[in-house]
């Protein structure tokens, strides 16, 4: 038994070595693919990313010269690390990680200083009745180069125009900063997200953007602003598809007969009609983080009294700062379920909610600071109606903190049914507003950094 004991203690140390080998070959790998990664130009596409790490871990593992830590199975170790960032991802969303704003929106995203190497995160990260809206998540990027407009009917590939048509999904980012003045309304396509993130890009001067009679758009960190009234043209919707306009009230966004639209982090301001409106049977939206200024007619949600296939609109106003130079409509309301939560409201000259044809207002969590007109206090407005008919519409105002004289007439039984329809998220206390919404409007992003 002595004389075998040399062989044991051997065998012991050879074990041992491989294992130190082994283990060497995982994190020298793992510090080879986080430097090959960093180096590379992101946002052309993540998907081609992936492909050149494995071309080149390939092209390693053929070259006749065995590296000295090479490992047995290369794909085996790919596939931890992206089991390990899905895992992380997983647990940002259940709040385990946080960059301690309270806004849930920002903190599922911002806190990442290389969330240009992980846009599409954001779409996993919305709240309220449009949270479903993945816009373009499951698609490839679309890099736009060229900020003209000269055709509407054939757009020339690089421009906005020719991303948002078409017909498959697409995450559309811009190469540099630029101004797009728009011929005609940018007429888009269904499964969308235009990311403005990392550039500064303003869509004035022109017409500006339509969303109708389609489904799952995202439309972030985008400067929109003078935007005018246009039409009577030819404007292509799609590959295969082009018609005829009629004129454009000149929003900034219309939502028309469209479902799970998502507006967060844009700066609105100064448009021939309204800054965002939605109508026509829309639906599903999250209207969030935008900061609103110099504008008559902010908001419009609700066709028209008549129009009662807008009973089943549900919308979320979130996060949002109402600014300088604004008057009414912030929103105005018809027939459906609104839930304003959490917003900031610093300037009005009119009223700020404002509401015809019994919608349900949740009002819950907002800072309302009346103007120093004493005849302007009144948060809210029933829009041509009767108090006999407008004391039975449900709205009311739950944890609003009400500075300078503001106040709101709520109105309505409260019945638990519909408050519900119009509830979406959790609202926080109203001493948080000011920081829930200190960074609404259009971010500064900047790679290795956070936004």
């Amino acid at each position: 038994m002595k004389a075998l004991f040399p062989y044991f203690i051997t065998l012991t140390i050879l074990l041992l070595a491989l294992l130190s080998a082994r283990a060497s070959a995982v994190t020298d790998n793992g510090t080879q693919k986080q430097k090959a990664t960093e180096s590379r130009d992101v946002v052309e596409d993540e998907e081609l990313r992936v492909v050149s790490l494995k071309n080149s871990s390939m092209a390693e593992s053929s070259s006749g010269a065995l590296n000295e830590h090479a490992v047995d199975n290369p794909e085996e170790i790919a596939s931890m690390v992206d089991e390990s960032i899905r895992n992380q991802t997983e647990r940002r969303n259940l709040g385990f990680f946080t960059c301690g704003s309270g806004n849930p929106i920002d903190d599922c995203w911002r806190c990442d200083k290389r969330w240009y190497l992980r846009r599409k995160q954001l779409a996993n990260c919305g709240i309220g009745f449009g949270r479903n809206a993945v816009g373009g998540r499951d698609g490839r990027y679309y890099v736009v180069t060229n900020p003209s407009d000269d055709d509407p009917v054939n757009p020339k590939p690089g421009t906005i125009r020719h991303a948002v048509i078409q017909d498959r999904p697409l995450w559309i980012v811009f190469k540099r900063d630029m101004v797009i003045t728009l011929k005609q309304e940018l007429i888009m396509n269904s499964f969308k997200t235009i990311d403005g993130r990392g550039a500064n890009v303003h869509i004035a001067y022109g017409a500006c953007i339509t969303i109708q009679f389609i489904t799952n758009v995202i439309i972030h960190g985008l400067h929109i602003h003078d935007c005018k009234s246009t039409g009577n043209a030819m404007v292509r919707s799609s590959p295969s598809h082009y018609g005829w306009r009629t004129m454009a009230d000149g929003d900034g966004v219309s939502i028309f007969g469209s479902s799970h639209i998502w507006i967060d982090h844009n700066s609105l301001s100064n448009c021939a009609d309204g800054l965002i409106d939605a109508i026509m049977g829309s639906t599903a939206i999250t209207i969030s983080n935008n900061y609103f200024t110099h504008h008559n007619e902010v908001m419009l949600l609700g066709h028209s009294d008549s129009y009662v296939r807008d009973k089943q609109m549900q919308v979320t106003i979130a996060y949002n700062h109402f600014g300088e130079g604004l008057i009414q409509r912030m929103p105005r309301c018809r027939h459906g379920y609104f839930h304003v939560v959490n917003n900031d409201y610093t300037h009005w000259e009119m009223y700020a909610i404002g509401g015809s044809a019994n919608p349900t207002i949740n009002s819950q969590g907002n800072r309302y600071l009346a103007p120093q007109n004493p005849f302007a206090k009144e948060v809210t407005k029933r829009v041509d109606t009767g108090s006999s008919i407008w004391k039975s519409w449900n709205w009311r105002s739950e944890g609003d903190l009400l500075l300078n004289g503001a106040f709101f007439t709520s109105s309505g039984a409260g019945a638990a049914a519909s408050y519900a329809r119009a509830s979406s998220l959790g609202a926080k206390s109203s001493s948080l507003v000011g920081t829930l919404t200190s960074a609404a409007g259009v971010l500064s992003c900047r790679r290795g950094a956070m936004c």
